[in-house]
């Protein structure tokens, strides 16, 4: 069992730091608002006033906050993680970044003998509290080897992907996926609903077909009820579509279906739906459709 140091309790970083708790590592974490630490005490860890208290003593680092400007907070500097880590130690980084800056947080880290893996995940706060999380990683075969104790609390489907960056890479295409079905599950919702047919029938039957998947399953219920409490807000789906939008105009890859769904979710977000899961999108089909407002859009 491995000394780990969590940075970011948020959504999905509380729960994995829990889950890893309860798999008997001993984890210290660290928020940068106060009041996140609460679930993990309970489970057995402990919470640190600092980044540098948290990483000082661990064996792994591992960091799950919005977005690169915050991983580059938290990394560097002289309250940051590569001036108080001890040389040896691996730094694990499951946010949802650019591929670049995952690239440049690794040579600055191996100057400082500290190792790191860019390993973002899917799978959304269900899938953090469940720890079945998907798990994309880059960087040194060995060091993926030396922490799959530690991806395997946290996840079920856990890959190695290629070199630094190419984790970043994969979590790119899997919001582009992910952001294309989203809208064509809104998309398909309100054409059934305006064509009178009873939603829950049609999506249990959809769900058990080719039309099927972890989507549908996972948001059939709270789009059902209209509930778009986040389990991953839009506003961070917008910040991945300009991720992966960047990143495949400099490799010359076209995305026509991906920039439409980014610019749909761009709406959503300027409407003031940031703050909602991303399956709230369907709120947008239901303004275009004509009857968002009685739908409460």
């Amino acid at each position: 069992m491995s000394t780990i140091a969590f940075l970011g309790l948020g959504i999905m970083g509380s729960p994995m730091a829990v889950n890893l708790a309860k798999a008997g590592h001993a984890v210290v974490g660290w928020n940068r608002s106060p009041g996140r630490a609460d679930a993990l005490v309970a489970a057995g860890g402990k919470e640190a006033g600092s980044i540098a208290e948290a990483v000082r003593d661990a064996d792994v680092v591992i960091t799950m906050v919005p977005a690169s400007p915050q991983v580059e907070a938290v990394a560097y500097g002289p309250d940051g993680i590569l001036e108080n880590a001890r040389p040896g130690t691996l730094l694990i980084d499951h946010s949802s970044i650019t591929p670049q800056t995952s690239v440049d947080l690794a040579k600055a880290a191996a100057e400082k003998g500290i190792r790191v893996l860019d390993a973002p995940v899917s799978g959304g706060e269900a899938g953090a509290v469940e720890g079945v999380l998907s798990i994309m990683v880059g960087g040194e075969r060995a060091d993926f080897d030396a922490a799959r104790p530690v991806f395997d609390a946290v996840g079920a489907t856990v890959v190695h992907c290629g070199p630094h960056g190419a984790g970043q890479t994969v979590k790119a295409a899997n919001q582009l996926i992910v952001a294309v079905n989203l809208q064509a599950l809104a998309e398909a919702v309100v054409f059934l609903e305006k064509s009178g047919v009873d939603l829950a029938a049609a999506l249990e039957v959809l769900g058990g077909g080719l039309a099927g998947s972890t989507v549908l399953a996972r948001k059939k219920d709270g789009i059902l009820a209209r509930d778009f409490a986040p389990g991953f807000k839009l506003e961070l789906h917008h910040k991945d579509m300009g991720i992966v939008t960047d990143a495949a105009r400099t490799v010359g890859a076209t995305l026509p279906a991906g920039a439409v769904a980014a610019q749909l979710i761009a709406s959503a977000v300027a409407r003031g739906d940031g703050a909602l899961d991303h399956s709230a999108l369907l709120r947008g089909v239901e303004l275009l459709s004509g009857y968002g407002r009685e739908r409460g859009a």
